[in-house]
């Protein structure tokens, strides 16, 4: 089942189940937000999917109009921003691994050319361990945090380039969604298409600037997908300036493409208490297997980023511009 939450010309959120043809967004009653329903079908002790058709309703809307009024919003997301967690995990594709290495070693990070950086070490130890038997834990992955709720920015707008930032690059990923349940229980309510938007130049610096260059907005959706993730996915992501392609790539996921198994990389951010606190959202990005800025690519305003993957349904796209915020020095005041 595909999942959307969109907004009616008033204003007034909804929630809506795609039809097979992608055409037409049947309404849900009673519930206007996926967390709501979540909450709901764990209650209940139903699937989501199963919630979600009892509670479909006759009102239909027309699929194209709502993504060309901007009318959609991420298929989850929380009312108060402070209790959705957006986290990810990197090295786990091998296209992801061959570029990250690239970059230590064009920053100097490893002697020669033939000595293994700390990264691809990383990614082999994914390689041998990062797939275990059922109920048995793997290697753990690299981890990440990007932020809470508040960087999330809507399917259709624009991500918003900080004014200290030295890149403004996509990753079209897979991200998994999850709500923990009032028995401190993670359940995964389905997957949806990423762009985990990052600093790749800060990154190159050196790969101890990871954690800066991942602190940035990034996007996911417009559909949820419920159910268990395809072991082979294909997709495409492609840039686009002033109405021309400007690049675009293949990339592939899934666990048939990745060095981890997806229970694993679960495992490994979930083990940890504070990430089980009940009602909390997680978004969580499983990595990436291009990036425009291996090729050399650089963005700028006005770019517009387009992820696609039939999996997913409609693609997820954003545009870049600069942030009107004030970034100047922060200088702290002393109570």
């Amino acid at each position: 089942m595909r999942l959307i939450q969109f907004t009616l010309p008033g204003g007034e959120r909804r929630t809506g189940v795609v039809d097979v043809e992608g055409v037409r967004v049947h309404e849900l009653t009673m519930v206007h937000s996926v967390h709501a329903l979540a909450l709901q079908a764990i209650a209940a002790g139903r699937s989501l999917a199963a919630l979600a058709e009892k509670l479909m309703g006759p009102q239909t809307h027309d699929y194209a109009a709502l993504v060309a009024e901007q009318r959609l919003r991420v298929p989850t997301d929380h009312a108060d921003t402070a209790r959705c967690t957006v986290s990810g995990t990197g090295l786990t594709h091998w296209g992801s691994a061959d570029a990250r290495d690239r970059m230590h070693h064009a920053a100097g990070d490893a002697p020669d050319a033939t000595t293994m950086t700390d990264s691809m070490r990383m990614f082999r130890w994914g390689v041998e361990g990062g797939k275990p038997a059922a109920g048995t834990p793997g290697v753990q992955p690299e981890w990440f945090y990007k932020g809470d709720g508040s960087i999330v920015v809507q399917p259709g707008h624009a991500f918003q380039r900080p004014v200290f930032a030295e890149d403004a690059g996509e990753e079209p990923e897979v991200v998994g969604i999850y709500l923990i349940g009032p028995d401190t229980r993670p359940y995964r309510l389905g997957f949806a298409l990423g762009n985990e938007f990052s600093d790749h130049v800060m990154e190159r610096h050196n790969y101890l600037y990871l954690a800066h260059s991942k602190l940035r907005c990034c996007s996911f959706g417009p559909e949820l997908v419920t159910g268990d993730l395809p072991a082979h996915l294909e997709g495409s992501s492609r840039i686009v300036r002033e109405g021309e392609v400007l690049w675009e790539r293949p990339f592939l996921s899934g666990e048939g493409n990745m060095s981890h198994s997806i229970a694993n990389l679960e495992h490994h951010h979930f083990k940890y208490l504070q990430f089980r606190r009940p009602g909390d959202l997680h978004i969580h990005f499983f990595g990436t297997a291009t990036l425009s800025f291996a090729d050399g690519v650089r963005t700028r305003a006005g770019d517009r980023f387009e992820i696609s993957m039939p999996h997913f349904g409609q693609a997820l796209v954003n545009g870049i511009e600069l942030s009107r915020e004030d970034q100047a020095m922060q200088t702290v005041l002393s109570l």
